[in-house]
């Protein structure tokens, strides 16, 4: 039965923390951590070089439920398998609202709420191949409905709720989407553009007044009232698309990723091993499900290890994101380096007002993560930050940090094992360890993408180098196999005959301590080719001025090479970026250099 309660935020970690010094003065939590850490503690996956060597996709499978004549199904995988291993009962989603109200679901329930809306959406003539789309908020709706989705095998297409109606259009157009699941707030954005989308069926509101619906809108709530909660998942090929999911590109329109149900294996084995989950864990992904990351590591992985997982609707607040991981009693933390500089932005106080001993593991995503960040969480939360690094494209993660890995703070990390990748030249010859060169993957793995809906020829582009997987990105491996991430091929620059990736220096100006955030761009320059010019966020307590922006540019001189410093400083009160925390540089530059932005339907508003 679903339970309601509010919030109820507290201070503990704040007492604790001068109770545990004893002379009225807060302790790091690093510190805090060692004096509590009494034994090690067992991971998933304990041995990476073994693992490496000896696995194989095919082991995998024998975590994962198959029908008859080797059918799968995500969803079945992810929720109605709990309702036979002993899971019926456990709770899979807590779920807290903008009021910070929790409600609180079983697996039973989910999977019951699923098979309504799978029912009701069968009623409606949804078949196989057919597109269903989720615009919502990370409301319960959202993961009943994109589960249901997946159960009666439709293709669920989870949308941003930020997303403006020429976003909307362009995927639901594309796409050839039948239905559109969104609730009255957001239905507006879809009014304007629904006259331009023919093959749209039916709007499902969530929340509807049924006195003011039009043709072809229906009430949620309405069409599962007398639906049956029972429902047996479609049998499909591992190969039967699942979702599909639009990236955006640096011009031009977004374009459709599809993923197919096979691709559970990868989910399950990297929630397993990289999110390290465990059946006793609380788990929060900040990423929202209209992002590849809170598609696949806030709803199929961790459900299909049948982890309780946690849904945040409100934005974000240092002191409300600290609050939930501590009411929650969060153990695994899956967030965007963005999120975590403007954490560290707020000051280690804000950490220490909250008690987050509840935390064990805590991970990054979606862009690279500077290593000040990996020292500052080291000093407040007394626990390493594992980065990763996998797209929309890839499906899953591919070059992580594990827990049982030493972390090398600003790397990568390495393959996770079924995954061979590598830096190569312009001929897909691995260069040698230190060197620059194109980030690769050997194909094989089950995330991979399948095609880019309607548009075969983007689609080759990313095998264009035989026998790899192309991703875009710049990196070089060390002599221990760590990956190292420079810049998408299209951002390094090249200043007065140096190559510099612009990752380095935003690096290099986070650890100065007045900059919260920068971005990185090459400007054309006439004597140098380009110059690296900076955009800056400062922070609380510091204000520009000419000896500031000096000393900015001297110790990133320092901390990196002569040439490598940004001749041009500009300080905004806010930098572009992704809701999913990627530092849009694309922007950056088409601004200053007065040049079309491109799509900007993923652009958080700055």
């Amino acid at each position: 039965m679903k339970v309601v309660e509010k919030s109820k935020a507290t201070k503990q970690g704040q007492e604790t923390d001068t109770q545990a010094k004893g002379q009225g003065q807060k302790v790091p939590r690093g510190e805090r951590k060692e004096i509590l850490k009494k034994f090690p503690v067992k991971v998933n996956l304990e041995n990476y070089e073994e693992a490496y060597r000896t696995f194989e996709w095919e082991d995998a499978k024998k975590e994962i439920t198959y029908f008859s004549g080797g059918k799968v199904n995500a969803a079945y995988n992810a929720i109605d398998r709990h309702l036979h291993d002993g899971r019926r009962n456990k709770v899979a989603l807590y779920a807290i609202d903008a009021k910070e109200n929790l409600t609180k679901y079983t697996f039973q329930e989910i999977y019951e709420a699923s098979n309504k809306i799978g029912n009701a959406l069968k009623e409606l003539g949804v078949k196989k191949g057919d597109r269903v789309f989720v615009f919502l908020p990370r409301v319960p709706e959202l993961y009943t409905a994109t589960t249901a989705i997946a159960k009666i095998g439709a293709i669920a297409g989870p949308l941003f709720s930020a997303f403006g109606p020429d976003a909307l259009r362009d995927r639901l157009l594309d796409s050839e989407a039948k239905i559109v699941i969104t609730n009255p707030q957001l239905k507006p954005k879809l009014d304007e553009i629904k006259a331009s989308l023919p093959n749209l069926e039916y709007t499902i509101i969530v929340g509807a007044d049924e006195s003011k619906l039009k043709p072809g809108e229906l009430s949620y709530e309405a069409i599962i009232k007398d639906a049956s909660d029972k429902l047996e998942c479609e049998q499909m090929d591992p190969e039967d698309p699942l979702y599909l999911l639009y990236t955006s590109g640096t011009t031009g329109k977004a374009k459709g990723i599809v993923h197919v149900h096979n691709d559970i294996i990868g989910h399950h084995m990297t929630s397993k091993w990289v999110l390290d989950l465990r059946d006793d864990d609380i788990y929060w992904c900040t990423a929202d499900p209209g992002w590849v990351t809170g598609t696949v590591y806030g709803i199929f992985g961790p459900w299909s290890l049948g982890a309780s997982v946690v849904s945040y609707e409100g934005r974000f607040d240092a002191h409300h994101w600290y609050s939930v991981i501590e009411r929650m009693k969060v153990t695994v933390w899956y967030t965007a380096p963005t999120a975590l500089r403007m954490l560290m932005k707020a000051g280690d106080d804000a950490v220490y007002d909250h008690d987050l001993d509840s935390l064990r593991h805590i991970l990054s995503v979606g862009e690279p993560l500077n290593a000040e960040v990996v020292r500052w969480g080291m000093k407040v939360y007394g626990l390493p930050i594992h980065d990763n690094w996998w797209q929309t494209e890839t499906g899953m993660q591919l070059i992580v940090n594990l827990p049982c890995n030493p972390i090398k703070p600003g790397s990568m990390g390495k393959p996770i094992p079924g995954v061979y990748a590598a830096c190569v030249d312009d001929d897909g010859e691995e260069v040698a360890p230190g060197k620059l060169g194109k980030l690769v993957v050997k194909p094989g793995w089950p995330n991979m993408l399948r095609q880019v809906w309607r548009n075969e020829e983007k689609f080759k582009e990313y095998f264009k180098i035989p026998g790899w997987y192309y991703s875009g990105d710049n990196a070089w491996k060390d002599t221990e196999g760590y990956f190292w991430f420079v810049g998408r091929l299209d951002d390094v620059i090249n200043t007065a005959g140096h190559r510099v990736g612009p990752f380095e220096v935003e690096s290099a100006l986070v650890e100065h301590e007045a900059v919260a955030e920068a971005g990185v761009i090459g400007k054309p320059d006439n004597e140098r080719g380009e110059i690296i010019k900076a955009f800056i966020v400062l922070k609380n307590g510091y204000s520009e001025s000419d000896e500031l922006l000096e000393s900015i540019k001297e110790h990133t001189k320092r901390q990196l090479a002569a040439h490598a410093y940004p001749r041009e400083i500009e300080v905004k009160d806010s930098l572009p970026k992704t809701r999913s925390g990627k530092i849009m540089r694309r922007v950056l530059k088409a601004r200053e250099l007065g040049l079309p932005t491109g799509d900007l339907s993923s652009l958080e508003e700055d």
